[in-house]
């Protein structure tokens, strides 16, 4: 009886089936175990600059499983693009921190501290108080000349409102030039 068994073991692994299931397996993890190494080749090509290292994170990605695990503990936290654009980043602000006169982000002619709108492209620079007119940045939650809100309007007096339709109405009926004759 365990004869029998030990018989259909061994018929069973020396079978065609088992052969070829056996060389999937292998051929499969051939496969996963290349796609690793160019997987690592390819990150690694993605954050550092130098070749001799790059080609040495791919041989380190040869070496199976142990390899792109050590790969991705020591890699770069960065890519190069993303290096790059930090370094942009920073001389745009070390640029625009530099300049000592005011300038319109549109066209970059020199503008002052207080206008409101750029006197060549007339971009608008900054917004009037609503109670003072002085020029606000657009941070501001309060007007430092007036300490009125930003975004509040002005009250208007409905008895100056009120005078001064009945003035302009007085002028264009003439009749403001009459009064001082008959005074």
């Amino acid at each position: 009886m365990l004869a029998s068994v030990f018989g259909s073991v061994h018929s069973t692994i020396h079978s065609t089936a088992f052969s070829i299931a056996e060389d999937g397996v292998i051929v499969f993890l051939a496969v996963v175990w290349l796609g690793f190494a160019y997987r690592v080749h390819r990150d690694a090509r993605r954050r550092i600059d130098d070749g001799r290292l790059v080609g040495f994170a791919t041989l380190l990605g040869m070496v199976p499983l142990i390899g792109p695990s050590v790969y991705v503990l020591f890699r770069p936290p960065e890519t190069l693009a993303d290096v790059r654009a930090r370094e942009i980043e920073m001389r745009a602000l070390r640029t625009r921190l530099a300049q000592s006169e005011p300038r319109c982000p549109v066209c970059l002619s020199e503008v002052e501290n207080d206008y409101l709108v750029c006197p060549v492209c007339t971009t608008r620079l900054r917004e009037p108080c609503t109670n003072c007119d002085a020029p606000l940045e657009a941070l501001w939650q309060t007007c430092p000349y007036c300490a009125t809100p930003v975004g509040v309007t002005r009250s208007i007096d409905a008895a100056d409102l009120d005078a001064a339709l009945s003035a302009e109405a007085a002028i264009a009926t003439g009749e403001i030039a009459q009064q001082p004759l008959q005074g």
